[in-house]
């Protein structure tokens, strides 16, 4: 384990009480994912300062990715559970919690297999909501994304209740339309069956565990600070979104899950971080010393590369912080410590 990632895990344990959790059993789809192997080392670390210990099912497709990634927990109360969420059996596991982080991340993966990406979003979720109306559990947390809201066109304020103007026509909306549906799925077991599904919809999150090949655009920032190459740029970078570190969203989630009210969907971000493609590619060449210059070099077709259209995604998060949750790393600080994780 990297000092950054002790560091992470020594920030979220000062800003949340774990004690709820103590002695419960927690499922976590997406375990070997950024987000959800986040989660599950917070977990889990808890545990080795505590006697009465959290019981963590990691749901993963690969064993062996998942032992070499918690290789240094797997006495520590963890449990790795290999299966696809759409072909999980359906029995009273015993379970408390569950968290359903497990998702198609790659744009590429949207525009390529859009069959799929629906597909394992709505059986998978189904799957899990009905996995969670079996075993009674006291919290249920969906997660969701910013990309709901479709393609904002002003800087005004983007709270839960804002419509979407999703193209349901582009092939890459399989990946929001989708969310949106899970959403609805989530919504309506809490209605019928009082299953107290939670909604998180994320913001774009990076930070520690962000893997040195990772093919997100904020990973390539990074990889250019680090090998002392220019940033290039594919559009003018005029999307403008709000960011979120890891840590922060491991702390959003496990808020939400705790006192988040069923039914209902809670934005995760940190407002300050609101800026443009374009400026996040500035802010991250000057953290470097080597006169990284940004370069703008227009594709002419990047629906082929899965972006998703010029957007200006301004998310509020009042109704997150109304539970008490607050974000502390802004986007220098993000980067910064990502890369160092990363080398």
């Amino acid at each position: 384990m990297n000092d950054i990632l002790k560091e992470d895990l020594a920030y979220i344990h000062k800003n949340l009480d774990f004690s709820a959790f103590a002695g419960k059993k927690i499922l976590i789809t997406g375990a070997s994912g950024l987000i959800g192997s986040a989660i599950v080392f917070a977990l889990l670390s808890w545990n080795r300062q505590h006697e009465e210990k959290i019981h963590v099912i990691a749901l993963a497709r690969n064993q062996a990715k998942c032992e070499a990634l918690f290789s240094e927990y797997l006495t520590d109360g963890l449990e790795i559970l290999i299966s696809d969420v759409c072909n999980l059996p359906i029995s009273d596991m015993g379970l408390d919690y569950i968290i359903h982080g497990a998702s198609q991340t790659s744009s590429r993966g949207f525009v390529e297999t859009p069959v799929e990406t629906i597909m394992t979003a709505l059986d998978g979720t189904r799957n899990l909501l009905k996995l969670a109306q079996i075993n009674h559990v006291k919290g249920f947390v969906y997660l969701s994304s910013m990309e709901i809201y479709g393609t904002p066109a002003t800087d005004e304020k983007i709270d839960e209740t804002h419509p979407s103007n999703l193209d349901v026509l582009q092939v890459r909306s399989c990946y929001p339309e989708s969310k949106r549906m899970c959403e609805n799925l989530c919504v309506s077991y809490a209605s019928e069956y009082d299953v107290p599904a939670k909604i998180v919809r994320l913001t774009q999150t990076f930070g520690t565990g962000v893997v040195y090949n990772d093919g997100r655009v904020f990973a390539e920032f990074a990889r250019c600070v680090l090998e002392k190459r220019n940033i290039i740029l594919k559009t003018k970078g005029e999307t403008k979104r709000c960011y979120l570190y890891t840590a922060d969203a491991v702390t959003a989630i496990l808020t939400v899950l705790l006192n988040g009210e069923p039914g209902q969907a809670y934005n995760a971000a940190n407002e300050e971080t609101y800026c443009s493609i374009f400026e996040m590619a500035c802010t991250v060449a000057n953290i470097s010393k080597d006169n990284i210059q940004v370069v703008i070099e227009e594709n002419t077709d990047i629906q082929k590369l899965g972006y998703a259209p010029t957007l200006k995604m301004n998310l509020s998060t009042e109704k997150l912080k109304s539970l008490g949750w607050v974000p502390h790393y802004g986007l220098t600080a993000m980067y910064e410590r990502m890369m160092k994780s990363m080398i």
